[in-house]
């Protein structure tokens, strides 16, 4: 997987947001255009997030860079 977050269309680094980050996260890829990728940066594994992705027709791969951190590379499917 890609480590350079200015290679995305977009970066939302969750750790960064106060509170649930599910809101923030839906809004970045309404935004995200069609062939885009927006790079998930968070402190673990989103494995909740995982089932949402796939039934709102996206797909998405999963990193661990650091001991708490994670980039989700995610893309419509």
């Amino acid at each position: 997987m890609e480590q350079r977050t200015d290679a995305y269309e977009s970066t939302l680094d969750a750790r960064e947001i106060e509170g649930e980050p599910f809101d923030d996260i839906m809004a970045a890829l309404e935004e995200l255009p069609a062939d885009g990728t927006l790079l998930l940066i968070n402190s673990f594994e989103p494995e909740p997030l995982y089932d949402v992705l796939e039934t709102r027709g996206f797909r998405y791969e999963t990193e661990q860079v650091g001991p708490q951190e994670w980039h989700v590379e995610i893309q419509e499917a």
